[in-house]
């Protein structure tokens, strides 16, 4: 009898059957998981880009494992509840205030919280196809489901949560002029759950000015992106303004940590008490020494080298498949990326959907696998590298990718469960 439901916790992690057996990861180090026969994966998959560092890093490892024999989750206080907040906020400019919290979810939540109080409305508006968490309310609309596809004239509502199209510059006023109880937009600066959709030029600053001039607050979910394009968010480097942002995942290198930042005059509405927050494990010492450790490794980290190792990796892979015959593309950035089997990327869900092939998708990971390499088995899937994919392990990355492109020109495309 299992006693795990559907065998894992969260649905993302059920990858699918090799020769009957499931891939279960025993251990993991740098750009590298073993799985408990031994086996060892280049890992893209990275904690679902949790882990920018890689996997371990010493002093991630150290500092949560000081925090864990010391004081592990005191009732209180802790100094380094402080101390993490300043090294973060220190980061993300005049979004200065911070929440932490333990999962992107949570921060997403609290963000939208916070929102509907400070402007005194209720609804919030998203990206149809964005995955800004799985709780009740953001979970309208997220990629894969039927309201997240709809046509000119419809507008999918759930009471709480309003959707509008990416990239589409007129269905941003155009929800404006349906609903006046707006209290956010909540957006992804790159559409990263739909197989990294990039914002088109001057959609983001349109989506902004709109918001502002209509008394809404602007969201970012940075949960993916915050940190990992540089050392801070990815907002402020596109040039946009956002008045609250939710971070995860980079910010505590594999460590659980997540954090809604934001400017002072809408986050005093959780300080005064007017907008909930809790959570026994809400900063607690073992995530904020992770955060402490990682924000330096990031400041000194090399983006530049990590960019252009990622798209070297890129424009290799296009390369091998074109080689053997069939035409490829990648969408994204040079460290997170998703893989086409289309001439040109989409930019918009509706045309992502029309691109999306299962059965190639599938074939691509279970071929990858068998070579070592470790990816998402959905056609939304992303590839993260992480600093410590260095030159070598791509130059190996780019081996297992020729052998894979010339198994998938050959006439039969799966490769069997």
């Amino acid at each position: 009898m299992a006693y795990l439901v559907g065998d894992v916790s969260s649905t993302a992690r059920c990858f699918p059957l090799m020769d009957g057996k499931p891939v279960a990861i025993a251990r993991s180090s740098g750009p590298y998981v073993w799985d408990e026969s031994g086996k060892r994966y280049i890992d893209t998959v990275l904690g679902f880009g949790g882990t920018i560092l890689g996997h371990a890093p010493d002093a991630v490892i150290q500092a949560a494992s000081t925090a864990l024999l010391t004081n592990p989750l005191p009732a209180v206080n802790h100094p380094s509840e402080e101390l993490a907040a300043a090294a973060l906020a220190q980061r993300t400019g005049n979004l200065n205030k911070v929440i932490f919290t333990n999962s992107g979810s949570e921060a997403v939540h609290l963000a939208c919280r916070v929102a509907r109080v400070a402007t005194g409305k209720r609804r919030i508006v998203k990206i149809a196809a964005g995955f800004d968490g799985w709780l009740d309310g953001v979970a309208f609309g997220n990629v894969g489901s039927a309201e997240a596809r709809f046509k000119p004239g419809q507008r999918p509502s759930n009471g709480y949560v309003t959707v509008i199209r990416y990239n589409d510059f007129n269905d941003v006023e155009q929800v404006f002029s349906e609903f006046d109880d707006i209290a956010a937009v909540l957006v992804e600066p790159m559409l990263a759950n739909a197989a990294c959709i990039p914002s088109v030029d001057g959609y983001l600053a349109h989506l902004q000015k709109t918001v502002r001039q209509n008394g809404a607050l602007l969201i970012c979910d940075e949960v993916l992106m915050g940190f990992r394009l540089h050392a801070g968010l990815t907002s402020h480097l596109y040039g946009i303004d956002p008045d609250l942002v939710s971070v995860g995942k980079a910010i505590g290198s594999g460590i659980a940590v997540s954090a809604v930042v934001g400017k002072a005059e809408y986050m005093k509405v959780a300080e005064e008490g007017r907008a909930l927050r809790g959570g026994t494990f809400s900063g607690n010492p073992i995530a904020c020494a992770a955060v402490l450790a990682t924000m330096p490794a990031l400041e000194k980290a090399d983006y530049l080298a990590l960019q252009a190792h990622g798209n070297i990796l890129r424009e290799s892979i296009i390369e091998s498949f074109a080689k053997h015959g069939r035409t490829v593309c990648t969408s994204g950035y040079g460290n997170v990326f998703s893989i086409w089997f289309s001439e040109t990327p989409p930019k918009t869900y509706d045309e992502g959907l029309a691109l999306v092939n299962n059965e190639l998708s599938l074939a691509l990971h279970m071929h990858l696998r068998r070579e070592g390499i470790l990816i998402m088995p959905s056609p939304y899937g992303r590839m993260y590298i992480s600093f410590a994919h260095d030159a070598a392990v791509v130059a190996e990355m780019q081996v297992a990718f020729e052998r894979v492109a010339e198994l998938m020109s050959r006439a039969v495309v799966g490769v069997g469960a």
